[in-house]
């Protein structure tokens, strides 16, 4: 349902009275209140309208007109403070509100008609091409991962690896020499992305058994990208790392 703005010519007294001052071109703030009441009262005699309603609404304007005119021959009166009070004060605060709403009035008839001109039409793309994605570029997605970010995700790791120590024997003075295969240890990381084709990147520095053990295959993992043996993908920063097998390596 459209917003009904109504805007006929003199639709009120405060309508003519605007209209009488643009007419006559005077300072809405210093209205000449002879002049114009001469002129409104002009206009009633001229009126033809038989609605007693809107007829009354004019009388009272033309009294309230009349009043003022009436006090601008007497001497002025004054207010607590002592300063002269102006008996239009109260009439030109009513021209004002009401000039307000009027251009308010007016900028709602204009957005109506724009809104009349606008349309709605229901998306009608077929679901293939919603469901479309662009292919991933692997560039694109290795050109973030670097050296730190790799550093970043196993020093996770080894902080994990830590907090599974004993925390008693830990602090024991002698230290036992780390026997590690670094061969098995290759062909153990090389075969565990064959035989999964796809892992994640931290679940593969997990399954080393010492530290020793995870820091080789975390070289390991560094050669492989080298040699394209692999490939990474990092869906979003910080986000967990994936490790596939390329079809055309030699990972085995």
């Amino acid at each position: 349902m459209g917003i009904s703005v109504k805007l006929q010519e003199f639709e009120g007294p405060l309508d003519l009275l605007l209209h009488l001052i643009d007419k006559n071109k005077v300072n809405i703030f210093d209205i000449p209140i002879a002049q114009i009441t001469d002129q409104y009262m002009e206009y009633i005699r001229a009126m033809e309208n038989s609605d007693m309603g809107v007829m009354s609404e004019f009388l009272v304007m033309a009294a309230t007109l009349l009043d003022i005119k009436s006090r601008m021959l007497l001497p002025p009166e004054t207010d607590e403070e002592g300063e002269p009070e102006d008996p239009r004060q109260e009439l030109v605060e009513r021209l004002l509100e009401y000039k307000l709403y009027k251009y308010m009035s007016y900028e709602l008839r204009e957005r109506q008609k724009d809104a009349e001109k606008a349309a709605y039409k229901a998306p009608t793309i077929p679901e293939e091409v919603l469901a479309y994605r662009e292919p991933a570029d692997p560039k694109k997605l290795l050109a973030d991962i670097t050296l730190a970010k790799l550093n970043a995700v196993f020093q996770d790791v080894m902080k994990r690896q830590e907090g599974r120590m004993d925390p008693v024997r830990s602090k024991f003075g002698t230290m036992e020499k780390e026997e590690v295969n670094l061969e098995e240890t290759i062909s153990h990381v090389e075969q565990y992305i064959a035989g999964h084709k796809k892992c994640s990147f931290r679940s593969l520095l997990r399954s080393g058994n010492s530290r020793m053990q995870v820091i080789i295959t975390f070289l390991t993992i560094l050669e492989m990208i080298k040699t394209g043996k692999i490939e990474v993908q990092q869906d979003e920063i910080f986000a967990d790392i994936t490790i596939t097998a390329r079809q055309d390596g030699e990972v085995a």
